[in-house]
């Protein structure tokens, strides 16, 4: 089965106060979500975010944020460039496509010879 991984894209400390012990030690970070499987690779658009109070360690949402921190917010998420949708095929996808090609070649080649028949 395909894993999902998220692959951070852009971190940074913010100095605005948590919403709940008051502190100024706030962590921004951007993910974009991977997906990895046995016959491909791919990059998928998806971008999340999540900000953390490193003292008291509670996730800040966006109901509890205060104007400060969405204005930090979008100026970040402006600079937070993620990498482009693809999809990269591994080595054991093109390893089957051409076994495939020469199973099929051989059954074309057998049968007009006559040495196959259905």
């Amino acid at each position: 089965m395909a894993t999902e991984k998220l692959v951070v894209i852009k971190e940074t400390d913010l100095s605005n106060n948590c919403p709940e012990c008051f502190n100024q030690n706030l962590k921004l970070t951007f993910y974009q979500k991977h997906v990895y499987a046995k016959l491909f690779h791919r990059t998928t658009s998806q971008v999340t975010n999540q900000i953390v109070c490193s003292k008291c360690g509670s996730d800040i949402y966006p109901a509890k944020w205060t104007d400060d921190i969405e204005r930090i917010f979008t100026y970040y998420q402006k600079m937070a460039t993620p990498e482009k949708s693809s999809l990269k095929f591994t080595s054991l996808f093109y390893i089957l496509i051409f076994v495939i090609i020469i199973l099929i070649g051989t059954g074309v080649y057998l049968f007009s010879e006559g040495l196959l028949t259905i």
